[in-house]
């Protein structure tokens, strides 16, 4: 060995050097010879699980067998001689065993011979873990001892629940009696206890909301059985996700009528970035063609922004880029990206005609999702969320996501029209969120650091990165630190990342028990600090491990390789250092939410008022193109009116005569 290499030779005597870490794991390569005495690693997570009691009781007698097997005890000094009776070169095996038999009874302590025995091939062939009672360690299954009869009619109980009403965990007992009487008659088997089958239908029921939200339910009964499917964007622009929601804030329409605008914008899922936002009263298929031209064009500086996002003053490798595009030059501190593919769900403004002919002429494949799939457009729909809690929730007119949220007489304080809250919105893309650290991008060697969107977006245009596979073997893996995770639907989260393999199905173990109730039915996960590539998985069930690998792991080269961090870590090095700009567009943040919050100039007094004021300014605001006033001004000095040519005098002017009702009626009257 050196350092962390190995040098082998091999019968001719060639040589070869290998990182020990393939020398471990790897798969063509077997150990021929043990030390004799060395014991087998234990399984460092079950462990945990057992009683302290236990477990000093198999440490005790884990020191008596080294002992006997070795010579010396475990604790003794490194340059001890065998204690008289042990030593393997004078003693046999058997005469050691009966020697500490003879130890151990004149201590006090009742032992067979055959205990003895038994202990020390146990510890030969599974080490301590071999001298753990195994009545402590004993893993149980997910349904325990209830008949199985039963359990197959609660899950046919539990599956019927899908569409229905939310109801009790009594009326569903009352349906599994049912269904057994109808398919087993007189033979039917009774319901277990009332706190056994309350046991029964939680681990059943686990993840289904079989008694929580009738929605949420229908919701996860669409999803797939099998694991989510994910897709890794290694380029801004590689995959974009397009969607619509109506915002949560009450505007004044062209019309006059107050209501809740249509939110609809692209996030880009390599940088979590905002191409284009547009509001409008309802989203055609043209806006959403509108908002791939503004996703394609530069965000212009607006009067009244801070210079500080400026795209000259951001992360955002200004130079370069204007040297691509002179555009550029005055634009905002908001990336311009180019979608290669849009992912976007059978809404009709996205799968008709005008759409699909926007994308073929700008060069973009459209994937619409499945139908009843939200969660294959997920980036977007959690971005709805953020809006809601980062900009609509301190803008005057928030009406709350439902009416459950929405204060009293919410909808009267509606004062912004579109056009004005669409300009609050860009500024809030371009100030906020573009600059706001994202819980998305996080670097995976360096969890707790996330980039904001402008900060991801410089790190990908530089490089992508690549990330190394590893292997590992059942004795380099015990040697690992351990960590007890539930396994979900999408796979084992850990550490802020979603690991996933079809092993998983292959076992069944998704939502199910893993039967050590000390860890609350959790798995034992076995993962390396310095190789997020993959972790391990101890199968409670069968024994072994299963490899699951994280999920990027296939998409080559990644997003978060080396090289692109590199660029990430010199960002956020100068991020620390430009506190100016930082502070400026903290402040500018501060001072756009109390701008939305506070409505428009001049403040209407009353809420009659501020409508009417709303109303205006949207009746006011020309919706097409205007000739500059300029224009207009000369344009009316040139071409005279009719009554400037030819003056005529004003004729006289006769006044109306004055209803009567009642001399009318006189008049009518016979």
């Amino acid at each position: 060995m050196t350092g962390s290499g190995v040098r082998l030779e091999d019968v001719v005597g060639a040589q070869t050097t290998l990182p020990l870490g393939e020398v471990l794991t790897g798969r063509d390569l077997e150990w021929v010879s043990t030390p004799r005495g060395a014991a087998p690693l234990p399984p460092a997570g079950m462990l945990e699980v057992v009683p302290q009691p236990v477990m000093a009781r198999a440490r005790w007698w884990e020191r008596h067998l080294i002992e006997l097997l070795t010579g010396v005890a475990p604790d003794a000094a490194h340059d001890s001689t065998p204690q008289s009776g042990y030593d393997p070169r004078r003693h046999t095996l058997r005469q050691r065993e009966l020697a500490k038999l003879t130890e151990l009874r004149a201590a006090g302590h009742s032992v067979s011979f055959a205990t003895i025995k038994r202990l020390r091939a146990a510890y030969e062939r599974q080490g301590l873990w071999g001298l753990v009672d195994q009545r402590y360690a004993r893993v149980s299954g997910p349904t325990g001892r209830v008949d199985q009869r039963v359990v197959d009619a609660t899950v046919q109980a539990i599956d019927e629940e899908t569409n229905r009403s939310t109801g009790t965990v009594k009326r569903l007992a009352r349906r599994v009696t049912q269904i057994l009487a109808a398919e087993h008659g007189n033979t039917a088997p009774a319901l277990p206890s009332t706190a056994t089958f309350y046991r029964l239908v939680g681990r059943l029921a686990q993840g289904r909301h079989t008694f929580g939200s009738a929605k949420t339910r229908r919701s996860l009964a669409k999803s797939p059985k099998g694991p989510f499917g994910s897709v890794s964007a290694l380029r801004p622009g590689q995959w974009v996700h397009i969607d619509s929601t109506p915002i949560d804030v009450r505007v004044v329409l062209d019309n006059g009528v107050i209501d809740r605008a249509e939110l609809t914008w692209l996030v880009d899922l390599a940088t979590r970035s905002i191409p284009a936002a547009v509001l409008r009263p309802t989203t055609k298929a043209a806006d959403a063609a509108v908002l791939l031209a503004r996703a394609l064009t530069p965000e212009p500086m607006r009067p009244g922004w801070v210079d500080a996002v400026r795209m000259s003053r951001s992360v955002l490798p200004h130079r370069r880029l204007t040297a691509l595009d002179d555009q550029l030059t005055h634009a905002a501190a908001r990336p311009v990206i180019v979608p290669e593919t849009i992912v976007c769900d059978n809404g009709k403004a996205y799968v008709s005609q005008t759409f699909r002919t926007a994308c073929r002429a700008m060069g973009i494949n459209l994937q619409p999702t499945h139908l009843g799939s939200p969660w294959e457009n997920s980036a977007v729909e959690r971005s709805f969320n953020s809006v809601g809690t980062l900009f609509a929730q301190y803008v005057a007119g928030h009406v709350g996501r439902s009416v459950e949220h929405r204060g009293k007489s919410a909808e009267k304080n509606a004062v912004w029209s579109i056009v004005e809250l669409q300009a609050l919105l860009d500024e809030w893309i371009v100030t906020v969120w573009q600059n706001r650290p994202h819980d998305g991008l996080r670097n995976p060697l360096a969890p707790d650091t996330a980039l904001t969107p402008n900060e991801q977006y410089a790190a990908l245009v530089e490089v992508a990165g690549y990330v190394p596979v590893a292997l590992n073997a059942d004795d380099y893996v015990e040697l690992l630190p351990v960590s007890w995770n539930r396994i979900g639907r999408a796979g084992i989260k850990l550490n802020r990342r979603t690991y996933d393999d079809n092993a998983l199905d292959a076992y069944n173990l998704r939502g199910e028990h893993s039967g050590v109730t000390a860890r609350d039915g959790r798995w034992e996960v076995h993962f390396d600090p310095y190789d997020i590539t993959r972790i391990w998985v101890r199968n409670h069930r069968d024994g072994g491990w299963i490899t699951v690998g994280w999920k990027h792991l296939r998409s080559a080269p990644m997003p978060f390789g080396e090289v692109a961090w590199q660029h990430a870590r010199n960002i956020l090095r100068r991020r620390g250092e430009d506190t100016a700009t930082e502070a400026q567009i903290a402040a500018a943040a501060a001072q756009l939410l109390d701008r939305a919050e506070q409505g428009p100039e001049p403040k209407a007094t009353t809420p009659r008022d501020r409508r009417v004021a709303g109303r205006t300014r949207s009746t006011n605001a020309p919706s097409g193109p205007r000739p500059n006033p300029s224009e207009q001004q000369d344009t009316a000095q040139a071409v005279p009116t009719a009554r400037e040519e030819n003056p005529e005098p004003l004729a006289e002017v006769i006044p109306l005569p004055l209803f009567d009702a009642r001399e009318e009626a006189r008049r009518w009257s016979f």
